[in-house]
C-alpha cells in the first residue's frame, strides 16, 4: 500500500492507496509539526488512528509533507516517527510548501502561498521551489495565518481597543484570564495551534468593520513579507492553500489588487491534488 499524507500544524490528512493506485480509504489524525512534536509522540499518535495501524505492515511507501520539515534534521525526526509505525515503508518527507506547489500547479509558474494556522509562500516554475523568505515560524512571523489573526485579536482584547459589543461577545464566549492565556502560550507546545483557535472568534464576526480591519491589516502584513520581496510576483498569479485563504477569499483578493497583485485559485485541502499529482507523477518514479 501507499500514503500520502499532508500535515500541517494542526491536523494530518491521510490517503491511502494499493498498489493500483486506487483509493482505500483516507483519514485524518492531529498535525505532526516536528518544532513542536518529537519522534515518539508522532509514532504514538499515528498509532492510536486503527485504520492506520491495521494496514501498517503492509504500507511499502509513504509520502509526507508537513509544517516545520524545512529543514533535515526537522525531516529526520518525522521520518523516524513514522518508521516506528510503518517498519516496511520507504520514505519522502519534505516541506507542506512543496505538497501546495504540486497541488496548484496548473501547467505555469506561480506564486504558492499557504495560510492556515501559519503561514508562508514560495514560487514554483513547475520544476524547482524557490523560497526568497524564510518562514519565521509563530512568533516572528506567519503572517495573515490563523494564530496572527489569533494573535491580533488577544492583543485588541487585552489592551481594551476592541469595541465594547465585540468585547462582550468575547468575554461571554471565552472568559479568558490573562493568568489562562500566559499559560496556554508560554507553556504549551501547541501554542500555534491555540492561538489559532480564537480565528473562530474571527469568523463568527467577520462582518463587523473592526475584525475587517483586523483580518485586512493581517493579509497586508502577509502581502508585504511574504509576496512582495518576489520580483516574480508582478507577473505570476499568486495561488493559495489553507483553510484561512478559503474562509477570507474576497478580503485576499481586495488586498492583492491594492498591491496590482493577481489571485488565481484558492484551493482549501490541498489533498485530493496532491494525490492526483502522486499518481500522475511521483509513484513509482
Amino acid at each position: 500500500m501507499i500514503i500520502i499524507a499532508d500535515s500541517g500544524s494542526t491536523k494530518t490528512d491521510w490517503v491511502v492507496l494499493d498498489e493500483s493506485q486506487n483509493e482505500v480509504f483516507r483519514t485524518n489524525t492531529i498535525g505532526f509539526n516536528p518544532y513542536f512534536v518529537t519522534s515518539v509522540d508522532i509514532t504514538t499518535e499515528i498509532a492510536k488512528n486503527e485504520e492506520l495501524a491495521n494496514i501498517a505492515s503492509e504500507v511499502k511507501q509513504v509520502f509526507f509533507y508537513g509544517a516545520g520539515t524545512s529543514s533535515e534534521a526537522n525531516r529526520e525526526i518525522v521520518r523516524i516517527g513514522l518508521n516506528g509505525l510503518f517498519t516496511n515503508a520507504e520514505f519522502v518527507v519534505d516541506h507542506d510548501l512543496l505538497a501546495a506547489c504540486y497541488a496548484t500547479y496548473m501547467g505555469k509558474p506561480a506564486m504558492v502561498c499557504i495560510l492556515g494556522t501559519g503561514s508562508n509562500s514560495c514560487y514554483f516554475d513547475g520544476k524547482e521551489m524557490r523560497e526568497e523568505t524564510k518562514s519565521l515560524a509563530y512568533i516572528l512571523g506567519d503572517e495573515g495565518s490563523g494564530n496572527d489573526l489569533g494573535k491580533r485579536i488577544l492583543r485588541a482584547y487585552f489592551t481594551k481597543k476592541m469595541p465594547p459589543h465585540l468585547a462582550k461577545a468575547f468575554d461571554d464566549y471565552y472568559k479568558l484570564t490573562v493568568e489562562e492565556l500566559n499559560k496556554n502560550v508560554y507553556q504549551n507546545k501547541f501554542a500555534n495551534a491555540y492561538l489559532a483557535s480564537f480565528n473562530k472568534f474571527v469568523v463568527e464576526h467577520k462582518d463587523d468593520p473592526f475584525i475587517q480591519k483586523i483580518i485586512y491589516d493581517a493579509m497586508t502584513g502577509f502581502i508585504e513579507f511574504q509576496i512582495l520581496p518576489y520580483e516574480e510576483a508582478r507577473n505570476s498569479e499568486l495561488n493559495f492553500i489553507g483553510s484561512i485563504a478559503h474562509i477570507y477569499e474576497p478580503i485576499i483578493r481586495s488586498v492583492a489588487a491594492q498591491y496590482h497583485l493577481t489571485v488565481g485559485h484558492i484551493i482549501r485541502k490541498p489533498i485530493d491534488n496532491l494525490v492526483e499529482y502522486h499518481k500522475n507523477y511521483l509513484i513509482n518514479a
